[in-house]
């Protein structure tokens, strides 16, 4: 047996805390995970660093918030950087990354990887081992393998191979080849990187008729939601095609078929434990589940990401080794993606470096430490979003809309109700600004800053045209498919002012 733990990091894209049925989701079937969280500790408090998925990675992989990083959007990272893979690799364990890493510039890289069996969301792409899957299985006509994008993003839609074949089964039959053939003289660190839910929501027979429009629960519309609204909202509705009105019965189409993709995601999780299990390496294994941030799913209107509402920011946290996680408890304290790194070297008998921004997450599980908040930010140009949130409070400021948002955190509730403004809170308002605004200035991030407040940008604003800015993503070159007399008038990005999707 290795003297170390083996480490099994199970990340899902764009999945939302409250997917999982032993958590309260009484809609939705996740057996696999229902078993994790009967087998080990749930933070359900847990948050990405950055709502998007390049700046929540990166803070994973480094241990630090997107403020630390420099990686504060679908932005590059850095790349001299020591990443949690580096530091196991160093210790000695066989490390390996399969599916989506979302690595930027260079998303060939290896970060520590031993081994990469490499695939990454869009269309056919080159040097890409599920697309090179794809045409030796005779599908090299699809341009879309994982859905059609663009102005479809947010319309169901079947997919376009079996089951068998499909990226989801894809990386759950890579994993069970790498936990078969592993060294077995060394521990092992695997990131199994699943897509989905990451929008196009589309699954295969049967897991696409797994769910009914008329069983799902309406999104979250408080009083006063639009109030909640900022510029990113309004921005990812607008290049989405949501910012036409709601339709209910869409909306619940969507819902039932973005749980249809994280119940397919559960099966294979369960394949990969299972494996495991037989093999009597479970318990000798630590076991994370996560996922890079949320999805708002018609929460407040809204789709996407780009938020520090709960929906959008709030992730599923779940953490399996007994002799470190006791079995069926559930952690309220505010946990982050930057825990990942400390736990993980933890774990395996290392110990985290001053530059670490996170904390080890058994230690939170059982009360050893304290913390003064978690950080969240998303950040394009100088239109940034920054959250500090706490047990009780949530503290949100917008530049793009010059605005900041004071919310109390209660228990089984989506965020609501601004208290910002309002004379009794002012004080508490005051405390909280400071709070933000201190912990930036102690490590030296100085950009959003103007003495103990926010630095003015301009108001940004989408265009009243509700043409302006949407998106268009073809997924391949489509342009010499069509016969002669047929091009299409309109192609590009749209102009739209954001980086990534």
């Amino acid at each position: 047996m290795p003297t170390r733990p083996n480490i099994l990091l199970l990340f899902t894209d764009q999945q939302r805390f409250d997917t999982i049925a032993a958590l309260g989701n009484p809609y939705i079937q996740t057996p696999a995970l229902d078993s994790l969280v009967a087998e080990g500790t749930s933070f359900t408090s847990a948050y990405c660093p950055s709502p998007v998925c390049m700046a929540s990675r990166c803070s994973l992989l480094l241990g630090q918030y997107a403020h630390q990083t420099g990686c504060t959007g679908n932005t590059p990272m850095p790349q001299e950087r020591t990443s949690l893979m580096e530091l196991l690799q160093g210790a000695g364990y066989q490390t390996c990354g399969i599916g989506k890493m979302h690595f930027g510039p260079d998303s060939h890289k290896l970060w520590g990887l031993e081994s990469r069996v490499y695939s990454e969301e869009g269309g056919m792409r080159p040097q890409d081992d599920y697309c090179d899957f794809l045409r030796a299985e005779g599908f090299e006509h699809i341009v879309d393998c994982y859905g059609v994008r663009s102005e479809m993003y947010y319309i169901p839609q079947p997919s376009q191979v079996p089951e068998r074949l499909h990226h989801t089964r894809w990386i759950g039959d890579r994993s069970l080849e790498f936990l078969a053939g592993r060294d077995r003289s060394r521990p092992f660190f695997l990131w199994t990187s699943f897509t989905k839910p990451h929008p196009p929501f589309e699954s295969p027979v049967p897991w696409n008729r797994l769910y009914k429009p008329v069983e799902m629960p309406m999104p979250f519309l408080p009083p006063g939601w639009e109030d909640l609204l900022t510029f990113w909202n309004r921005l990812q509705n607008r290049y989405k095609y949501r910012d036409q009105g709601l339709d209910w019965n869409l909306i619940r189409l969507m819902r039932a078929q973005y749980y249809a993709c994280i119940s397919f995601v559960d099966h294979n999780v369960g394949r990969i434990l299972g494996h495991l299990r037989e093999e009597g390496a479970l318990n000798n294994t630590l076991v994370l589940f996560t996922s890079d941030h949320g999805e708002l799913l018609g929460d407040y209107g809204s789709f996407g990401k780009r938020s520090i509402w709960d929906s959008a920011a709030r992730v599923p946290l779940v953490a399996r080794y007994p002799e470190a996680f006791a079995p069926g408890e559930v952690c309220d304290e505010p946990a982050s993606l930057v825990d990942v790194l400390p736990t993980c070297l933890a774990v395996a008998g290392l110990s985290h470096g001053p530059e670490h921004a996170g904390m080890d997450l058994g230690g939170l599980a059982a009360g050893d430490c304290e913390r003064d908040g978690i950080l969240c930010q998303y950040q394009d140009g100088g239109a940034g979003l920054y959250g500090l949130i706490t047990r009780e409070w949530k503290y949100v400021y917008s530049v793009a809309d010059g605005k900041e948002w004071l919310l109390r955190r209660l228990p089984g509730r989506l965020d609501e109700g601004n208290l910002a403004g309002n004379t009794a809170y002012e004080a508490l308002l005051t405390e909280r600004r400071a709070a933000l605004v201190n912990r930036f200035r102690a490590d030296g991030y100085e950009d959003p800053l103007d003495g103990d407040g926010w630095k003015a940008f301009p108001r940004r604003e989408v265009p009243d045209t509700p043409d302006a800015w949407q998106l268009f993503q073809e997924g391949g070159k489509v342009d010499d498919r069509f016969p002669p007399g047929y091009r299409p008038r309109c192609n590009g990005s749209g102009g739209l002012p954001v980086s990534g999707i």
